[in-house]
């Protein structure tokens, strides 16, 4: 790490001008591109993927994307002239648009049931001729357009469906703009430097830039998620900021103790630096830890956001040593350069609130470390409660064009008719459909079925599909149970005697199927991330406690950060106000993103808390001193970055999308969880209350593993004396027994 230093030192311009050509490189080939996210969730394998695949097998006509534009009239009804004559004209106009491969009007044979009961709410279905993924924003807002210019004021028109969500308002790139600001304040206020607080900044987007143009190429090579750009972002935002932070923090102990800029710049890097690569990996692997589950789009995530990790750690340790060495002593302010200049050097002593705290912790390690406990159980209590399953449009925020089409449809059809059930066959000989008929007046008998569409057959007949409307919401619970019921007992009996192989498909049958997926290799996945990041953190530091500290405490960071999203999302407190729509399940997905991004996360203030403390204990041996040493000088700059980091996670909620606002809630709740409780109270004091035991590791297992450490060089030479120290006397220990054997 020290070699590498030194030429980035020496050759700062080459290195710099290597960042910017990357960067610049890598976005233009993502410009000339473009990208290719997938909107597509389902698992192969499953009944409902069976479904989705039956069903484009044997009608391609339905492969795209089905929107829905719906009316209501203020008085009189849908079948008035005057608004028959509007929107049969405007929907001719939508069949026209590019892209669009059919309308169904309600005022037309094809759409019996489009219009409801009180003869006040109708809806017409708007299918592309792609799927979502692959249809442009531009040809789902000329529908949208088309389809408001037709509202008066008796007449009201909202649009829902995946391709109008396309079109929702987007702030831009605001959110990031307002975590980077916030970061530079809280940046400027710690180091009293315009340039020094400058510096991380401009390293994690020069990282980040380069990455978030990465994934865009690397969606060309496999299925990447389209939340996975603005997720990688959000982490690379928040870890590369802090990763900077560290090592401009100890660059600038170093010229506050004399060194020259490249002296301190060189054991900035080759200390703190060494730390910034193991806390890199040890995110990387937490997220790469989603490959276990082999599911397509998660490892597009992973990969995504493990290489946004990789790049902001380069970027870390090559761009930054460059740059602060162009900006040479001005990485102090100019207070701390005339004081240097006018008392010289002098040791940097922890004192004030961090000095105190940490003795505070010592004298209490018992009442503190039960507080600690206390508020880590009480925040995680609402996971008991998780539900995973199916977030539609139906939370989108209040004022959104797709959450009033959903609620306008449940009022004037029921709640099921934005999710409805398909079920798909093959079809051979007559007993099937025999059997089809038979099963079309069994599912209108079933409790839980508000209606029941007359079966369709491909024009080769031996395809047909059912499209079932449940009685319940998709996300209901009983929605769910219906799934359950239909596939394990209703459709079982009609299936008996008959070639008939009913498959469930539809948007609740899919996301119950991936949750079941998911739920099933949940312990294998968590089993396999805390175990490599035990693995590291055991070669790192040389001891059984810390790598099992480590783990117990980012479980608690994890199960309190899904305790808020679940008040948030699921329980709905403050959900609306927030913008982000009503109360519903969480997204089956979001649990494995969350585990490897916050298990990741986590691991960064251990090592970055616990590696002062082994400096300290390698010098002297003594545990409280290492402790509360390590606190001291650790706690501000570990605050401080929190800070950032929350301030940029929070900031990823004004976007409005839920998914990024689940993933910014609950990496800000588990951070501040981390820094401010676990790393700075809960740790400290365990590791109090354990003394010498902190650092134990049985020799025979010391003696095989690798020396993969990252401490500094010379206190790796102090290690090593040390354990030449303890060899020397455990031989002479074993001399003494075979002189005195009695």
């Amino acid at each position: 790490m020290a070699a590498l230093a030194r030429w980035c030192v020496r050759h700062r311009l080459v290195a710099v001008l290597l960042w910017l050509l990357a960067f610049g490189g890598v976005t233009a080939a993502a410009a000339v591109t473009g990208s290719a996210y997938s909107t597509s969730y389902e698992v192969p394998g499953t009944e409902a993927g069976r479904a989705g695949e039956l069903l484009s097998a044997g009608f391609p006509g339905l492969g795209g994307d089905s929107d829905t534009v719906v009316w209501r009239t203020g008085s009189g009804g849908v079948r008035a002239a005057d608004v028959e004559q509007t929107m049969s004209r405007t929907l001719d106009e939508i069949a026209d648009l590019p892209g669009v491969s059919s309308v169904t009007s309600p005022y037309d044979g094809q759409g019996t049931g489009q219009i409801s009961r009180d003869g006040r709410t109708a809806y017409a279905v708007v299918t592309f001729d792609q799927s979502v993924e692959h249809i442009d924003r531009s040809a789902a807002q000329a529908v949208v357009r088309t389809a408001k210019s037709a509202e008066t004021d008796g007449l009201r028109v909202e649009l829902g469906g995946s391709a109008i969500g396309l079109t929702a308002a987007s702030s831009g790139h605001l959110a990031e703009a307002i975590g980077v600001v916030v970061a530079a304040v809280v940046l400027f206020l710690a180091f009293g430097s315009l340039a020094a607080s400058l510096l991380p900044i401009a390293t994690a987007l020069v990282g980040v830039g380069t990455a978030y143009a990465g994934i865009a190429l690397l969606g060309h090579a496999m299925t990447v998620a389209a939340f996975a750009p603005m997720l990688g972002l959000l982490i690379g935002l928040g870890v590369g900021i802090d990763y900077a932070l560290f090592i401009v923090t100890r660059h600038r102990r170093g010229l506050k103790r004399g060194l020259t800029v490249t002296e301190a710049v060189t054991e900035a890097v080759a200390t703190t630096g060494r730390a910034v690569v193991f806390a890199g990996a040890t995110v990387c692997i937490a997220l790469l830890g989603m490959l276990i589950l082999r599911l397509s789009f998660l490892n597009g995530v992973a990969v995504a956001a493990a290489l946004t990790v990789v790049l902001t750690v380069a970027a870390s340790v090559t761009l930054l040593p460059a740059l602060l060495s162009l900006i040479g002593e001005r990485a102090l302010s100019r207070r701390e350069r005339q004081r240097l200049a006018e008392h010289g050097p002098q040791p940097e002593l922890p004192t004030g609130l961090a000095a105190r705290w940490s003795a505070f912790v010592e004298r209490h390690p018992r009442l503190l470390g039960s507080v600690a406990l206390a508020v880590v159980a009480l925040l995680a209590l609402p996971t008991l409660t998780l539900h995973l399953g199916t977030s539609d449009q139906g939370n989108d925020p209040r004022s959104s064009t797709t959450r009033q089409a959903y609620d306008l449809i449940a009022d004037g059809f029921g709640p099921g008719v934005n999710g409805p059930l398909t079920l798909v066959s093959r079809v051979d000989g007559a007993d099937a459909r025999l059997a089809l008929d038979n099963l079309d007046a069994t599912l209108r008998a079933t409790p839980g079925v508000a209606s029941v569409a007359p079966a369709r057959f491909n024009t080769g007949g031996d395809t047909a599909y059912l499209t079932v409307v449940p009685g319940s919401a998709p996300q209901s619970r009983q929605t769910s149970d219906l799934v359950d019921r239909l596939r394990h007992e209703i459709l079982p009996r009609a299936e008996q005697g008959t070639s008939l192989d009913v498959h469930v498909g539809g948007v609740t049958a899919s996301y119950d199927d991936f949750a079941r997926v998911i739920v099933g290799k949940l312990p294998l996945f968590v089993g396999v991330v805390i175990g490599f990041g035990c693995v590291l953190l055991l070669l790192a530091f040389r001891s059984i406690g810390i790598p099992l500290k480590a783990a117990a405490m980012n479980l608690a960071a994890v199960a309190g950060a899904f305790g808020i999203v679940v008040v948030i999302f699921q329980w709905g407190w403050g959900s609306e106000p927030l913008g982000l729509g009503r109360a519903g399940p969480i997204e089956p997905f979001l649990p494995v993103i969350m585990v490897s991004v916050l298990f990741g996360l986590s691991m960064d203030y251990q090592v970055f808390l616990v590696s002062r403390m082994y400096e300290e204990w390698l010098a002297t041996g003594d545990n409280r001193r290492a402790v509360r040493v390590g606190l001291a000088e650790t706690s501000r700059v570990i605050n401080s970055a929190a800070v950032i980091m929350i301030s940029v996670f929070l900031a990823f909620v004004l976007g409005g999308d839920r998914v990024i606002a689940m993933f910014g809630i609950a990496l800000a709740v588990a951070v501040a969880l981390d820094a401010f409780v676990l790393r700075t109270l809960l740790v400290p004091a365990l590791m109090h209350l354990l003394g010498g035991a902190n650092w134990w590791l049985p020799g025979w297992l010391d003696r095989r593993l690798p020396r993969i450490s990252i401490e500094p060089p010379e206190c790796r030479a102090a290690h090593e004396r040390l354990d030449a120290v303890v060899a020397e006397l455990e031989k002479e220990q074993h001399q003494d027994v075979r002189d005195n054997p009695g």
